[in-house]
């Protein structure tokens, strides 16, 4: 093969041509072939997906994990939000192209959200990050398309119009995946989809109800900031601003330990922002030391990172009305790491973020690491961010079929464009062709781990009512 002198951004060797790198994917697709994706067998001796859960709770604060299990018994689908560790351990097992890219490894739809740039402007990219790793960029879109046959499922579509969601999903990544294969390198790292391009797209392909929807999302999103957050979350005790408890959500620090571990903690907590600004750059790091923290609680969060570790930290700026509220969230090895190697990082908490960066089109200005040693003396990763900076999520659950196919159109070229930064896109590109196979094959993919799924569900809240395991709703 030709090479050019450089290190090639798709792979850290030395660059090939276009024309080589095509040819690269071409030889993958003869080795497996797109119609191999549709495979999903489970294996012989597959893991009892109740027992990963276990495991993963064992490293877990216990009075928490109940309520885990209580949101993913809830439903096949927040089961599955909640399996991300399962999943990867079936992914491990089924066809892949060999070409790499940096994996979000949970790119399950309520990952793909509304987010805030720090240019402020509303992007539509991809959200959690925990599981993050480099590995087979197959798997984040196998993850993608079998959400959304789970979603449809539970919204009452048809096979048929499950079918047409994840072939259009799927087109969607390979379509984008194509385009970026012909842009410049830069030209890929700008990319992204803003709030006008979600406005276009809502008067092109939907009605007024479903623009109204989209309209009502974006103004929600800009009001979910830090000083929403704040008048939601906090409180006023003694003339100061704390954070409101919310049985079994939000426990204060006050409410949580004894005045002596309160005290250790407190300090344990004010040095995770210490040595976290530190991972910040110098003007970022500047803006945090103008804040003070006065106030700090545990909260609980999401449905598969239920019972790890996370803190939000209240701090005042120029006065009392000038709020930031940072998350300090627990980073564990990523689920992925035993079936596709460890991360290089030093630790998870960095982990986290390096993938973040690199695959999200901008990152909140907050976003860090650090690790800290807790009050039981083991050293923990966590990764921080504020809180809430105009987030807003999307509601499966309000969909009509037009509206979800809408959506899993976004967010494949989303995921296109997160893989494109990081991976050989001209390879997975050339891999994926201008045919049809590689998205009906996903769509055989998608309704077989949906059926797998509800079967895990069900040995789950058959583990509930056998009282193998506790769940509680909160």
């Amino acid at each position: 093969m030709k090479t050019i002198h450089g290190a090639n951004a798709a792979g850290g060797g030395p660059w090939l041509s276009p024309e080589d790198r095509a040819a690269r994917g071409r030889a993958a697709r003869k080795k497996v072939p797109r119609s191999a994706h549709e495979e999903f067998t489970p294996a012989g001796q597959r893991p009892d997906p109740v027992e990963i859960i276990e495991r993963q709770s064992a490293t877990r604060l216990p009075e928490l994990v109940p309520i885990r299990y209580g949101r993913m018994t809830e439903s096949p689908f927040r089961f599955y939000r909640g399996a991300a560790a399962i999943m990867a351990s079936d992914l491990a097992g089924t066809p892949d192209s060999g070409l790499r890219a940096q994996l979000c490894g949970d790119a399950h739809m309520l990952n793909f959200r509304l987010l805030g740039s720090p240019e402020r402007n509303l992007l539509f990219d991809i959200n959690d990050f925990d599981e993050t790793l480099p590995g087979p960029w197959e798997w984040d879109v196998k993850r993608l398309a079998a959400s959304l046959v789970i979603a449809g499922r539970e919204n009452g579509f048809n096979e048929g119009e499950r079918a047409g969601i994840v072939r259009s999903t799927v087109r969607s990544y390979r379509e984008q995946m194509r385009r970026f294969a012909t842009m410049g390198n830069l030209e890929v790292w700008y990319a992204r989809i803003d709030e006008q391009q979600l406005r276009t797209v809502a008067s092109e392909a939907l009605h007024g109800r479903g623009r109204r929807r989209v309209a009502e999302t974006i103004s929600k999103a800009r009001n979910r900031g830090s000083l929403q957050a704040f008048e939601k979350l906090t409180e006023v005790v003694g003339g100061e601003r704390r954070f409101a408890a919310v049985p079994q959500l939000i426990t204060p620090l006050s409410d949580l330990l004894p005045d002596q571990e309160r005290s250790t903690l407190e300090e344990a907590i004010r040095d995770l922002i210490k040595r976290y600004g530190r991972t910040l750059a110098t003007d970022r790091r500047h803006l945090l030391d103008r804040f003070t923290v006065v106030d700090m609680a545990r909260k609980v969060v999401g449905v598969g990172s239920v019972g790890t570790r996370c803190w939000i930290v209240l701090l005042m700026g120029r006065d009392g009305s000038d709020p930031l509220i940072l998350q300090a969230k627990e980073a564990s090895a990523s689920v992925l790491a035993e079936h596709v190697g460890a991360s290089a990082y030093a630790t998870q908490g960095e982990r986290v973020v390096a993938g973040q960066r690199l695959m999200q089109a901008a990152s909140d200005i907050f976003l860090g690491w650090t690790q800290v040693e807790g009050i039981d003396g083991q050293e923990r990763d966590f990764y921080l961010r504020q809180l809430r900076d105009w987030k807003a999520i999307a509601e499966p659950a309000e969909m009509v079929p037009k509206g979800m196919r809408l959506f899993g159109e976004l967010c494949g070229e989303t995921l296109a464009r997160a893989h494109a930064r990081s991976g050989d896109r001209i390879a997975i590109a050339a891999y994926l062709g201008r045919s049809e196979v590689f998205d009906q094959a996903l769509v055989g993919f998608a309704e077989s781990y949906a059926d797998r799924n509800e079967r895990d569900h069900q040995l789950l809240v058959d583990a509930v009512a056998a009282g193998r395991v506790t769940a509680e709703s909160a």
